[in-house]
This record gives C-alpha cells, sequence and structure tokens, in this order.
C-alpha cells in the first residue's frame, strides 16, 4: 500500500510539473491556438516535420540575456535547407574578403564563363532581398564548399554541410576562376578550388515520400536528399546569434567581418526588396519575410525590422529571424521549417506553400510577436 501510494504520488508530481512546464512555455501555448493556420498543422504535425526554435531576449545592464524554447528541434532529422544556406555563405565571403588585401565588398568580378558583372556587395544585396540564386553561386565559386563546410565547422556551426549550389546549379566539385578588377583597366584571376565530393548523410528523414518526378517521368520510391545540403536548425541559429549578438561569443566562434562589414550585412537583412529597385507587386514586402508578413501583400511599417533568411524548394519552406520592433521594445528569435508535400511527389511543384506552410510560419510569427508586446521584460 505505502509502495501504490508513494507511486501515485509521485506520478501526481511529475505530472503537475510536466503541466506547469507547459503552462511556462509560450511556444506550446502558441501551438495550441484554435487559429486554423495553426490547428491545421498542429493536428497532423508529423505529417509537416515542423521544427522551430524560439528565443525570448531579455535586456540587463546592456547585456542580452537569452531563453530558447525549442518544438521537435533534432538535428538528425533532415529537411532540406533551401535557400537559408545562403546566409552563412554570405558571411563567410565578407570574412574572406578581409583575408584578401586588394579586395572588398565592392570590387567588381565575374565568374569565369559568366557574362554578368557584379560585386559582392551587389551579390550580397539580392541574396537578402529576393534570395536570388545567381548571386549565391557567384559567392560560392569564390568560396568553394570545403571551405564553407571548414570555417563553420571552425566556429563551432555545426553539424553543417554545404555541398552543391542552388537553382540554376551543377554538383561539380570544382568552382570556376573569378575574374576581378582590381582599377578600371587591370584584372586578376582568383582559381577556382577542388572540394571534397559529398558522402551521403545517414540521418533520419533524409529520404521523403513515395515518389518523385525525374525529367517528365515519374519514379516511384522516396526521394533521396542524402547527397544535398544539410544546415538544421542548430545551426542556422548559432549562425543568426554569432552576427546579431556577436559580444555573445569567443573570439574563436565569432565571425571575423569588420562593424563596417556588419553593419552592411544587417542593413541587407533587413532591407525590403522595394528599397532596392524590384517590383513592389511581384515582390511585395513579405515576399522573403515569412514571420508575421509571408501571408499578406500589406506593407511592413518603419519600425518593424526582420532580419533574416528563408528558404523554400521541395515542399520545405524555413525561415530565420531576428525580429525587432523599436516602437513597442519587442525583439526575439525565431527559426521553423515545415514540410507541405501532400501528395507524397517531389519535383511535381505541387506543394502547399500558399494554402497552408506560408499561413502557418505568418502566424506563428504573429502570435509570438503578441506575446512578446505583452511579456513583461
Amino acid at each position: 500500500m505505502r509502495l501504490l501510494f508513494f507511486s501515485l504520488v509521485m506520478c501526481s508530481v511529475l505530472t503537475a510539473c510536466s503541466n506547469a512546464q507547459a503552462l511556462g512555455d509560450p511556444l506550446q501555448k502558441v501551438l495550441s491556438s484554435e487559429n486554423p493556420n495553426i490547428k491545421r498543422v498542429m493536428d497532423s504535425v508529423n505529417q509537416y516535420e515542423v521544427q522551430i526554435r524560439y528565443t525570448q531576449i531579455d535586456r540587463k545592464n546592456d547585456s542580452a540575456i537569452f531563453m530558447d524554447y525549442d518544438f521537435q528541434v533534432d538535428k538528425h532529422s533532415y529537411f532540406y535547407p533551401a535557400s537559408t544556406v545562403k546566409f552563412p555563405i554570405a558571411v563567410l565571403a565578407l570574412e574572406k574578403l578581409n583575408e584578401i588585401d586588394t579586395l572588398n565588398r565592392n570590387t567588381r568580378f565575374y565568374v569565369e564563363g559568366d557574362s554578368i558583372e557584379t560585386t559582392f556587395a551587389k551579390a550580397i544585396s539580392e541574396i537578402f532581398a529576393v534570395s536570388d540564386n545567381h548571386a549565391n553561386n557567384r559567392l560560392v565559386e569564390f568560396l568553394g564548399q570545403d571551405a564553407i563546410n571548414g570555417r563553420l565547422r571552425n566556429k563551432g556551426v555545426d553539424p553543417v554541410r554545404i555541398s552543391h549550389r542552388l537553382g540554376y546549379h551543377s554538383d561539380d566539385v570544382t568552382t570556376k576562376p573569378l575574374v576581378i578588377y582590381l582599377n578600371d583597366s587591370t584584372t586578376a584571376t582568383l582559381e577556382g578550388s577542388i572540394n571534397t565530393p559529398p558522402r551521403p548523410l545517414q540521418l533520419n528523414k533524409v529520404r521523403k515520400g513515395t515518389g518523385f518526378y525525374e525529367e517528365d517521368s515519374l519514379m516511384n520510391g522516396p526521394f533521396d536528399f542524402s547527397l544535398k545540403n544539410y544546415y538544421p536548425i542548430d545551426a542556422q541559429h548559432g549562425v543568426l546569434k554569432r552576427v546579431i549578438f556577436p559580444e555573445k561569443f569567443s573570439e574563436k566562434e565569432k565571425f571575423l567581418i569588420t562593424e563596417s562589414q556588419r553593419e552592411y550585412l544587417l542593413k541587407a537583412m533587413h532591407t525590403l526588396p522595394k528599397a532596392v529597385g524590384y517590383d513592389p507587386v511581384e515582390y511585395y514586402d513579405g515576399y522573403c519575410k515569412f514571420f508575421l508578413y509571408g501571408d499578406t501583400q500589406e506593407n511592413i511599417p518603419d519600425h518593424i525590422k526582420i532580419y533574416n533568411k528563408v528558404g523554400f524548394a521541395y515542399g520545405t519552406l524555413t525561415d530565420c529571424a531576428y525580429i525587432v520592433d523599436t516602437k513597442n521594445d519587442v525583439e526575439f528569435m525565431l527559426s521553423a521549417t515545415i514540410l507541405v508535400n501532400k501528395d507524397g511527389i517531389f519535383n511535381d511543384n505541387q506543394y502547399e506553400y500558399d494554402e497552408t506552410g506560408i499561413p502557418f510560419l505568418a502566424e506563428l510569427g504573429r502570435q509570438l510577436y503578441n506575446y512578446e508586446l505583452k511579456r513583461k521584460k
């Protein structure tokens, strides 16, 4: 009897503790919302492979204090990161520029065999404003896959594996030379690099779905992501923290960029497409800002800035963001991913981005923002 009574008491205590933790977890509260944009996902959450990290930020004596809340974050469960990999590539390009005396972010260059001349600054701006694939791939040629992966791991951004270019890409492990303008009439060539071929990832859910299109043929069986890029929530959030709060990291963990470069990077991260010349109808404010505004054509108010990088491909939507409202003293970080591929077929362009994925991420951002508005700092 005593043993049974003790067991019942302990069970009650553990249940009470679990309930208290759940009640104190704002992320769990938000995910329990009856809002249809959240509820339709949470009612079938395994189907959508959702992973979320939300970071509260408190300030004390000019120091930031973080409190992380996770939902299903698992570095061993694969999701395709799509264009989110462009964020660390942009940062590392700035870092490498500091190591070459003759280069800076305004240096003009082109990739050998390419007809487009650009600058490093323009490439970074295009990456964040409209998630331009060509701009990213030019920076991959500049860096090389091995250098990208090695630099990130050396800073403690791990696990990570960048293996291929994006969009209009090949899986070639040899990068192309860059032709650099030293001045208006003098050029120099930066040689390419030969990089390590990727090995298949050994992760959960690295093979997805029931079929996929290869050219025009439907192939039966799961789609294999094992040779593709790998950039989990842990790593994404880690890069974001290093850029927004460099003072919280050791010298070994920081990105070695100047304050001027960091300011340029931050500006590029929050600048809206219309501010750098893109058509505001096609590239509306929420085009690359999934949280809060992804499902609306409304303008983002000037007092709200979203420093972020999104990715969308193969039915997977991901956003990694630092959100600030200077008018209402709100700031928080949020990284989330969701897979919306109801028919289980990849490469058929039948994904529920607008119906399910973006509304979920937008509402997730809005509800956490509203929570932060009321939260005592």
